[in-house]
């Protein structure tokens, strides 16, 4: 394995760097332009698309035939975590979920005329996207294999009937990919859809509350209660829709564990600055062991989980599938990011508290982590059914040439 990049991907991450430094820090602090969701306000963001877009910072992920730069998830790695040291960071250069997993996902299991209609927009940055597939109890969550919603097919249609929640972006997108059951075959019961926002058949039935800040469009529930869409609507093919959710979900929680490394790192920054000028007791912050006991285990506990993340990324270029890697960075990511904000907060004292810095956000937006894409136990339990499946091998090295 080895992870040194190229200059163009060091290219890339040096632009990244100066235009979140120059454009968009100084509109994260600036309090009117947030919206009332703890996001960007859209007449702030807007400029600032613009302006990464002619520079050539744009869905970086994407291939180049598709509006992107073709960086590999390896490149994705060192430029997602670059982009997310400001919260507004990712979503100014159309990396951000769910967009961004529903992009990629549209360009490998697109055709080309639905690539057309369905990618092209979010690509340009004209319309947002959703991925309609949680259920409530007692349908599918974590174990698609219980999902609800149903499409039968009727003549040349499918009519589709169901109940989703937690849906990010919802309240904003005009595209949505829905998974809806189609058999009752474990393997090949369920079908990815295409529908847009203005189909009749369904509604938005709320925009659910959250403890932490919003994606733009929050986190719905939806009712389907007759959506009826033709056969050109199916993504990839009747049968495939659990092949799709693998295709769609394991380069998603690995470009989350991306962003919060940013996340994690501007955390670190946060109180370093702090602890470097705050003084107690005839001493500064910055000068005590407990601090910098802290500060270590932080600068520890990232890299691991850079190492972690371009790992499955380096796995995932050469044509894996990183089941495990992922598992592995998603777990140890997300509660790395939600020990950052809460030692930094510890760290800013009071201030850390309040809205005078970002921490309190991040703190809020961490408690997530743990949830989202899988629940840490489930990818603990994804590890422990490989470690059965492998024994020792387990832990085996790739070999060159075998």
């Amino acid at each position: 394995m080895d992870f040194t990049i190229s200059p163009r991907v060091e290219e890339f991450r040096a632009r990244i760097a100066e235009f979140v430094e120059a454009e968009i820090l100084p509109v994260e602090a600036r309090a009117e332009a947030w919206d009332a969701h703890g996001n960007i306000a859209h007449d702030w963001l807007e400029p600032l698309r613009a302006k990464a877009k002619a520079e050539g910072l744009w869905c970086l992920q994407l291939r180049p035939e598709s509006g992107g730069q073709g960086l590999g998830r390896m490149g994705m790695a060192v430029c997602y975590e670059e982009m997310n040291r400001s919260i507004f960071g990712p979503v100014v250069f159309n990396s951000a979920a769910p967009d961004d997993g529903n992009m990629m996902v549209l360009e490998q299991a697109a055709t080309e005329a639905q690539k057309a209609r369905w990618l092209t927009p979010i690509v340009e940055g004209r319309v947002r996207s959703a991925f309609a597939m949680t259920e409530p109890h007692p349908g599918g969550g974590s174990d698609p294999g219980m999902m609800l919603t149903r499409a039968e097919k009727r003549g040349g249609d499918y009519v589709i009937r169901g109940h989703k929640w937690f849906i990010t972006g919802a309240a904003e997108a005009e595209h949505f990919i829905l998974m809806a059951r189609t058999s009752d075959d474990p393997r090949r019961g369920l079908t990815a859809f295409l529908h847009h926002r203005d189909d009749p058949g369904w509604r938005i039935e709320r925009r659910i509350p959250i403890m932490g800040p919003e994606e733009h469009g929050g986190h719905c529930e939806l009712v389907y209660e007759e959506l009826v869409l033709p056969e050109d609507r199916v993504l990839l093919g009747e049968g495939l829709g659990l092949k799709l959710t693998q295709m769609r979900l394991g380069p998603a929680r690995l470009t989350h564990c991306m962003r919060w490394l940013g996340l994690a790192k501007r955390c670190v920054e946060i109180a370093r600055d702090y602890a470097e000028t705050r003084q107690g007791f005839g001493i500064r912050l910055a000068d005590r062991e407990s601090i910098q006991i802290k500060l270590g285990d932080l600068a520890m506990g990232i890299e691991v989980g850079r190492l972690l993340v371009m790992k499955a990324a380096w796995e995932l270029d050469r044509g894996g599938f990183a089941r495990k890697e992922v598992s592995m960075a998603k777990i140890h990511v997300a509660n790395l990011l939600h020990k950052a904000a809460d030692v930094a907060i510890q760290i800013n004292g009071a201030r850390g508290y309040s809205q005078d810095t970002v921490l309190e956000w991040i703190y809020r937006y961490a408690r997530q982590a743990r949830l989202v894409d899988g629940a840490d136990e489930v990818h603990q339990m994804v590890l422990n059914r490989h470690l059965g499946d492998e024994g020792r091998g387990f832990w085996s090295w790739d070999v060159t040439g075998s």
